[in-house]
This record gives C-alpha cells, sequence and structure tokens, in this order.
C-alpha cells in the first residue's frame, strides 16, 4: 500500500482531517501524510500520502500549484480570507489591475502553517500575539484575470511551492480571497481526484526523470551505495529496476571528483 491518492478536498475539513479519514480507511499502521496544507475555506487538490511514498514528501512539496482564486474587492480580512475579521473600505479598483509574475517578495499572513518557535504561527494569532514573519521568495510563473463582477475578480494563478495566494491577492488592494480552488500540483490533476485510488509509487513518482539500473548496480543502490552518474543529472532521479523504483537519488560529487547518483530517500528497506 505504497503511492498517492489524489484527494478533492472540500470547504470546511482541514488537511489533517483529510488525512485521518484516508488513516481510518487503510489497514491499521498504514503511515499516511500530505504534500501541501490546504486551509479549510480552500478546495482542491490534496495530494495525500500513503506507505512509502510519505519518505518522499519534500519532492512531492516541491512541486508548482496551480489556483483558481475570487477575490472581494472593497474589504480586507484579518486573515486573508472568508473566515477572519472583514472591515469594509468601499475601494474597488476600477480597470486592469498589474498582477504580479516572476520573482516576487511575499510576507506569510500570519494565520498561515509556518512554524515561529516550534508553534504554527496561527495559533499564536489567534491568542492575540503580533506574529510577523519575514519576507521570502516566490515565483509566479502565471497570474491571470478570468472575469470580473462588480467588486469580484476571478484569477487563475501558477505559483512556486510555498506562495501564499492570500497574500497575492491581498496585495492587489483592499481585497480578501474569497473562494480558492487548488487545481493542479505538478502534473496532478483535481480532474483525476479519485478518494479510492491510490495511485502507485512508482507512477507517482514519474515527474522525476528516470535512471535504470540493473544487477549490481541495483543491489548498491538498493542498500544505499553511490552509482555512476551519467553526465547529464541535474537534479533529484528516480533509480529504478526491472521491480519498479529502489530509491530517489541526487547528484553527489566523489572524493575522486568523479559525479554520482547518491540515493537519499530509499523505498527497498
Amino acid at each position: 500500500m505504497d503511492g498517492v491518492i489524489l484527494y478533492d478536498k472540500p470547504p470546511g475539513a482541514t488537511s489533517h482531517d483529510i488525512v485521518a479519514r484516508v488513516r481510518r480507511a487503510l489497514p491499521r499502521k498504514t503511515r499516511v501524510g500530505h504534500a501541501g496544507t490546504l486551509d479549510p475555506f480552500a478546495t482542491g487538490l490534496l495530494l495525500v500520502l500513503v506507505g512509502r511514498a510519505t519518505r518522499a514528501q519534500r519532492f512531492f512539496m516541491g512541486l508548482e500549484k496551480s489556483y483558481v482564486a475570487v477575490a472581494r474587492f472593497g474589504a480586507v480580512s484579518t486573515t486573508g480570507d472568508r473566515d477572519g475579521e472583514i472591515t469594509e473600505t468601499g475601494v474597488v479598483p476600477e480597470g486592469d489591475l498589474a498582477l504580479p509574475t516572476g520573482v516576487v517578495r511575499q510576507r506569510p499572513p500570519a494565520f498561515s502553517a509556518v512554524r515561529v518557535d516550534g508553534e504554527r504561527a496561527y495559533a499564536r494569532a489567534r491568542r492575540g500575539e503580533r506574529v510577523e514573519l519575514p519576507e521570502r521568495e516566490v515565483t509566479v510563473y502565471a497570474f491571470e484575470e478570468r472575469w470580473r463582477d462588480g467588486d469580484r475578480r476571478c484569477f487563475a494563478i501558477r505559483c512556486s511551492a510555498g506562495t501564499y495566494v492570500r497574500s497575492l491577492i491581498a496585495d492587489l488592494g483592499d481585497a480578501y480571497c474569497e473562494e480558492l480552488r487548488r487545481t493542479a500540483i505538478g502534473p496532478f490533476s483535481v480532474a483525476d481526484a479519485d478518494p479510492e485510488r491510490v495511485v502507485p509509487l512508482g507512477e507517482a513518482l514519474g515527474f522525476l526523470p528516470e535512471r535504470r539500473l540493473a544487477g549490481a548496480l541495483a543491489r548498491r543502490a538498493s542498500h544505499g551505495g553511490a552509482v555512476p552518474a551519467l553526465g547529464d543529472e541535474r537534479g533529484p532521479t528516480r533509480l529504478t529496476d526491472a521491480e519498479g523504483v529502489i530509491a530517489i537519488a541526487e547528484p553527489r560529487e566523489g572524493r575522486d571528483g568523479a559525479r554520482g547518483l547518491k540515493p537519499v530517500v530509499g523505498f527497498r528497506g
């Protein structure tokens, strides 16, 4: 039972709720996690990792994300979404807006899952503590307006991991995120969501380039040993053999200067 479930999260549920729901439906002691939190008010694609897929969590979390967001202008929210305290300002922009793309510096919302001294920022914010998180650089690959109706506008956004869409919307003016739906994570689409199907681990890791091994090299990789690089590897690589995926490896330079692929996540043990 190793792989990924594409789950279409409904509004009101937390990502933790979905993980708990999936865990109850699986055999006892099956490891279950997820690759990227969705706020309770948001809907859409959640990657639920099952079994040994949880070992590759950081690689799934690093995939780019796609969203559809409905912004309401003329008001601001303490949380950046409809669940916060809303203050009406009446300032509604006219005409086209300057929608940022490329590298963007943004400050995560105080009501976010970022950890501050080991505690989630939202927990501190809910207690009334002042939370100011450091700015970070994210990348917005596409930011397009789909429609507008009165004080509401709909946007399609494709961005790097770690981007806070609520912050992107708030930075457009007096606005907050009224609706948010995640439509894709890397090659995975919410259109393919099926809570009853576990996408096999080898198939789920198909977004990584593959290096096929056999014999002694496959055995070495399965025990965590580095294998020679072919010279064109530039990042994480899937090591496989006739039985399936062995490990995820990353380029390393040995003491002799030769480049190799060192397993950093193994799946055979």
